[in-house]
C-alpha cells in the first residue's frame, strides 16, 4: 500500500499545504515534521513559480518571499530528502507544469522518487493532456494527482477511475484563498465521485476554519488547506512553527471528529 492510501486508511486526512521555501528553505525544513507531529496526515509542498495561475494573493505573496529567500527546485529535492529522514507521512509536490518542463518532465519524476516524494499535484494540466506528466510519474512510482471542480460535471467518472493517490476536489470555482462560506453542493460531487471508484477524495480551496474542515470532511475523506496556513507564515516569518502547528492541531481534530 502506497503512502498516500495509507494516510486515509481508517480516518479522514488532514492535508497541510506550505509553500516551500517560504520565508526560507531553513524554516520549511524545520516545519514540515513539526506539522507531521501536530497531526498532518499528509503534507503538500508548493514549488514557488513566478506565475502560479491556481493561486491567490496569500500563496503568491508566498511564491514571490521564496523566490526571493532564492528557493530552486534542486534546493527543494535536497531539503526534502533531508526531511524523508524524520517523517513517515506522504510529501507531495504542487507545482505548474512550466517548472518541471523546464527541469525536464522524467528527471523531474526521477528526482521526485529519489528524495522521497510520493506524488505530484500539476493544477494547470488538463486531465486530457496528463499523458504528457503522467508517463515520466509511473515511470518513477509517482502518483500523479487528478483534480475535480465543480465545473467537471460529465468528466468526472472519467477522472475518478484513472484518479491515482486521491482525488483533490476543488470547494470552489476561482483561485485558491480563505473563504467565509463554501457554497457548492460538495456532496453530490463526492457521490458522483463515488459511484465511479472508491478513489478517497479530499476537499480543498477555501477552507480555514475547524467548523469548515469538519463540514467539508464530513462528507469527503479530507479536508486540505493551505491558504491559512500561509498566512500564519507570512505573519510569523522564522518564528511561525509553534502558531503553524497549534493550528494543524485544531484542525485535524475538527477533521477527525467528522
Amino acid at each position: 500500500m502506497s503512502r498516500i492510501s495509507k494516510a486515509f486508511e481508517n480516518k479522514k486526512a488532514f492535508i497541510a499545504f506550505v509553500t516551500g521555501g517560504d520565508p526560507d528553505i531553513e524554516t520549511t525544513e524545520a516545519l514540515i515534521p513539526q506539522m507531521a507531529a501536530a497531526g498532518a496526515d499528509l503534507i503538500e509542498i508548493g514549488i514557488p513559480f513566478s506565475d502560479p495561475i491556481a493561486e491567490g494573493v496569500v500563496i503568491q505573496a508566498a511564491d514571490e518571499r521564496a523566490l526571493k529567500a532564492g528557493t530552486t527546485t534542486d534546493k527543494l529535492f535536497d531539503m526534502v530528502k533531508r526531511v524523508r529522514g524524520k517523517v513517515d507521512v506522504p510529501l507531495v509536490f504542487m507545482t505548474y507544469v512550466n517548472p518541471v518542463y523546464t527541469y525536464g518532465t522524467e528527471r523531474f519524476a526521477k528526482r521526485c522518487a529519489e528524495c522521497g516524494i510520493d506524488g505530484i499535484i500539476v493544477p494547470d494540466v488538463p486531465f486530457e493532456e496528463k499523458e504528457e506528466v503522467n508517463g515520466a510519474c509511473e515511470a518513477a512510482g509517482i502518483e500523479l494527482i487528478s483534480m475535480i471542480a465543480p465545473t467537471s460535471r460529465e468528466r468526472i467518472d472519467m477522472i475518478a477511475r484513472q484518479a491515482k493517490g486521491f482525488l483533490y476536489c476543488v470547494s470552489s470555482l476561482g483561485v485558491t484563498g480563505v473563504r467565509s462560506k463554501i457554497t457548492t453542493n460538495i456532496k453530490e460531487m463526492i457521490d458522483h465521485v463515488k459511484k465511479a471508484s472508491d478513489i478517497p477524495c479530499a476537499i480543498g480551496f477555501g477552507i480555514a476554519t475547524p467548523e469548515q474542515a469538519h463540514e467539508m470532511a464530513s462528507v469527503s475523506d479530507g479536508a486540505i488547506v493551505g491558504s491559512a496556513i500561509v498566512r500564519l507564515i507570512a505573519q510569523n516569518g522564522k518564528n511561525c512553527i509553534d502558531p503553524v502547528c497549534q493550528y494543524v492541531r485544531e484542525m485535524k481534530a475538527a477533521v477527525a471528529s467528522a
